[in-house]
């Protein structure tokens, strides 16, 4: 490992925590395509599949900030392992009607129901973000974070859809929450890194993270790449089935994160300078471009080659948007500021995996990446309009400069 990133886990129960995250992650990646390998398994129905993935989605958002607004003003032990408890329960009622076949509104009955899973990824960042705020190892830290965020999407598609595919339908989204189970309660055991909560007293500002114009901005541009993301699961997932090759779907989607891998571990050697915004943006448009040969694709070594360019633009822009969201929301709301953008990609994930379910039912695998494509202009038109509120100071912070003396320099630095 290089020395920067060797050097984050100098401070006590770093690695601990990191171990526990990798783990409560995976089913981030492992849950949606095993789910959509599951039903088109079971039922052959991508439109119902993509349907039930939005259903997951969406409420993951609806719930998500809520849970993380909980933890802010609770802590994460005692909020995560309850509502753990609970989405696990709701999956494995999933798993259980999709076996039995019950009717489909019970699938999205306890599909909603687990959406209270915690954003498990927003928890170990805010504690490095505890450890290293305002310093140069804050950015190594980020850039750490989302390259494991790629390794869960590296390993989790190919072993939900291997699973799902050549065992049993349900075997993809039932090791999923093992892993969910195992990685929340060895990261809420760790107790000497857990952030302080922040409970609400009177003179409390009790308003959502949200009311930050630049975090608007960020949600609203995920909301868009988070269209990028589910369309192209659905449309990979359908193409490799039409050529063939349904199982070689999660080696493909594994392609496409580890480019992001790649370029994440190299993002997080690099020491930047200059505004923060302006990369930000650069990188959503990067992301944007990037969606054009997916539909140029007729095979799947193409599509595989495709994919690792694209990814190469998602890490950076993630561990930017990261960093932007550590200058715009306080820090009392931190972890439910993180988890605003991860509910930006949620309902993206739910709008892109639902359109492309149906334009593929109609028109062909293929014809799926026009959403990529479509999503990913979306996301660039939104990062222009919203470039100017980036720009602006959050409440209480003097503006930025692009002085070296500048508080906000550092963490312009950090960026």
């Amino acid at each position: 490992m290089p020395s920067p990133y060797r050097a984050i886990f100098a401070a006590p129960g770093t690695k601990g925590f990191a171990a526990a995250g990798l783990i409560g992650r995976m089913p981030l990646s492992m849950a949606g395509v095993g789910i959509l390998t599951m039903i088109s398994e079971l039922t052959g129905r991508y439109s119902l599949a993509g349907a039930l993935t939005a259903a997951l989605a969406l409420s993951a958002a609806a719930q998500g900030p809520l849970v993380s607004r909980l933890v802010d003003q609770y802590g994460q032990r005692r909020v995560l392992r309850p509502v753990t408890l609970v989405a696990v329960a709701a999956i494995a009622g999933l798993l259980a009607a999709a076996a039995n076949g019950w009717p489909d509104w019970t699938l999205f009955a306890f599909a909603v129901v687990a959406g209270c899973v915690p954003s498990v990824g927003s928890m170990v960042r805010a504690r490095w973000t505890v450890i290293y705020r305002d310093t140069p190892q804050l950015h190594t830290a980020y850039s750490l974070e989302s390259v494991l965020d790629e390794v869960c999407f590296i390993f989790g598609p190919p072993v939900a859809i291997t699973l799902s595919a050549g065992w049993f339908p349900e075997a993809g989204p039932l090791v999923a929450i093992v892993f969910l189970l195992v990685g929340v309660w060895w990261l809420t055991a760790l107790r000497s890194t857990e952030p302080q909560p922040h409970p609400r007293g009177e003179h409390h500002d009790r308003s959502s993270a949200l009311r930050s114009p630049g975090l608007q901005v960020l949600v609203a541009t995920f909301v868009a790449t988070g269209a990028i993301f589910g369309s192209i699961d659905v449309s990979t997932l359908a193409f490799a089935e039409e050529q063939g090759h349904k199982s070689a779907t999660g080696f493909v989607l594994a392609i496409w994160a580890l480019g992001s891998c790649l370029a994440g571990l190299v993002f997080g050697l690099l020491h930047l300078k200059g505004r923060t915004e302006r990369r930000w943006v650069l990188g959503v448009v990067a992301m944007a471009v990037s969606m054009i040969p997916l539909l140029l694709a007729g095979n799947l070594p193409f599509l595989a080659v495709a994919l690792f360019v694209s990814g190469l633009a998602i890490a950076p822009t993630m561990v930017t948007t990261m960093a932007l969201i550590e200058t715009h929301v306080p820090r009392e709301k931190l972890t439910e500021g993180m988890t605003w953008t991860s509910t930006g990609l949620a309902v993206g994930v739910a709008l892109g995996s639902s359109v492309t379910g149906w334009v593929i039912d109609a028109s062909g695998a293929r014809t799926g990446y026009v959403v990529s494509i479509s999503a990913g202009i979306a996301a660039a038109a939104v990062a222009f309009a919203g470039y100017r509120r980036l720009t602006r100071p959050a409440q209480g912070e003097e503006p930025s400069s692009d002085g070296d003396g500048d508080s906000r320099e550092v963490r312009e630095h950090v960026a």
